[in-house]
């Protein structure tokens, strides 16, 4: 076993540098020498033969087990080199790989109970655990680190501001906020603008919460939020946005997703898409993260929306590519978890805590190193809705940093 584990190891880490201690106690170094030198240890055999079998799934099991131990530094540190490869895979994960693709289509066969269940896998959980991590304003997708040195809460309300002036937001719009998590970026849209918001979920912990927040901050005429299928919803808005659930949609009801869309826009409506995307082609959900975190989900590449965009006869008007932002938004997340992560032992156990700990480190390296993206995509169905030039975003930014002085939300830990 230690012969064929340094063999196939050996030739997949060609990158950084890695000592690896099996369970009989040989070690053996990977990579040409580059960067900080990270040790691991598998204590078992039976991790190891696991890790043989199906690298992409095993890896992340057998940490939540405690099998696969980081000897200096942490798993963020062991995932900095694996995931930093020539190649994105092993040579013997593929034929795993090529399952997934064939089968990715039943997996994300997302109907409206399917959704709500997967929704409620990841977004129901103990509203606690969310606070250990998130900032102030409970915010789950892609902060804007406008400046390097930005806090997180600055870089989640620079994310808000930036949104909403993309939107073009006048007061008395009615304005869909599909996916509306803890509430935040709707009672951001209805506090600054004075549009009327309502916001939809499957989430019952989030409905909870994010009402509770209306009603506290004197905003439940102006942001509803509704326990609600986005292809149930009626309209019509003058906007749509939808943060951070396009991922749990499903590629085939991209098509189903944007056509609704379309019917809910008014004719003269703007919509904004945020969503993580991969900057390579149509893929697989990897599995560690399909069978643990995100049941249902699936990144879309850009041309797998786009397509269904044209399908459904919306615009284009403006597609922006946030580089690294989501891979700093991630290890601001982790190092908040780690700095209060036996609180989160307390509310689960010590596999969660290591289940969480795995799914923050290897998705900020998908991101750092790898082929993962976030993409906002403004949307219209007409032509001559949106100014020619981008430079209305900036000016549109600055009247939303005036009325956040004026009006300025206090900020607190949803639910807390």
């Amino acid at each position: 076993m230690d012969r064929l584990l340094r063999y196939f190891l050996q030739e997949f880490i060609r990158r950084g540098a890695i000592t690896f201690t099996t369970a009989n106690g040989e070690k053996f170094t990977c990579g040409d020498g580059t960067g900080p030198h990270v040790f691991v240890r598998f204590l078992t055999a039976d991790a190891e033969r696991r890790v043989l079998r199906n690298p992409e799934l095993a890896l992340g099991e057998i940490y939540m087990d405690g099998n696969f131990v980081v000897e200096n530094g942490s798993i963020a540190d062991a995932l900095s080199v694996l995931m930093d490869q020539p190649q994105a895979l092993p040579r013997w994960a593929k034929p795993y790989w090529r399952l997934r693709y064939l089968a990715r289509h039943f997996r994300q066969f997302n109907l409206r109970s399917r959704s709500k269940n997967n929704v409620a896998h990841h977004y129901d959980l103990d509203g606690r655990l969310y606070s250990l991590f998130l900032d102030s304003d409970k915010q789950y997708s892609c902060a804007y680190f406008a400046h390097p040195d930005m806090t997180l809460d600055d870089a989640q309300l620079a994310k808000k501001r930036h949104i909403t002036a993309k939107l073009l937001v006048r007061p008395g719009d009615r304005v869909l906020d599909i996916g509306s998590g803890w509430g935040g970026l709707g009672l951001y849209l209805a506090e600054t603008t004075g549009a009327s918001v309502t916001g939809v979920t499957l989430s019952a912990e989030q409905l909870r919460v994010s009402n509770a927040r209306a009603e506290e901050k004197n905003l439940s005429r102006s942001a509803r939020f509704l326990l609600e299928d986005y292809r149930d919803i009626p309209g019509p808005f003058e906007r749509i946005v939808s943060v951070g659930m396009f991922e749990h949609v499903g590629v085939d009801f991209y098509d189903t997703y944007f056509k609704r869309c379309a019917e809910l826009l008014t004719d003269d409506g703007v919509m904004l898409l945020h969503s993580i995307g991969r900057s390579e082609g149509p893929d697989a959900t990897n599995p560690w993260i399909a069978k643990y975190i995100f049941p249902g989900g699936y990144i879309p590449a850009l041309s797998e929306a786009l397509a269904s965009i044209e399908r459904a006869g919306l615009l284009v008007c403006d597609v922006e590519i946030l580089r690294l932002h989501y891979a700093e938004t991630l290890k601001a997340w982790r190092e908040r978890f780690m700095a209060r992560r036996d609180e989160a032992i307390q509310l689960y156990d010590e596999r969660f805590a290591r289940m969480w700990e795995f799914y923050l480190a290897s998705s900020e390296m998908a991101f750092r190193k790898q082929n993962l993206m976030n993409i906002q995509i403004q949307l219209t169905k007409r032509q001559g809705i949106v100014p020619m030039t981008r430079d209305y975003i900036t000016h549109e930014e600055a009247k939303l940093r005036r009325a956040e002085l004026g009006k300025r939300p206090r900020l607190q830990i949803a639910g807390g």
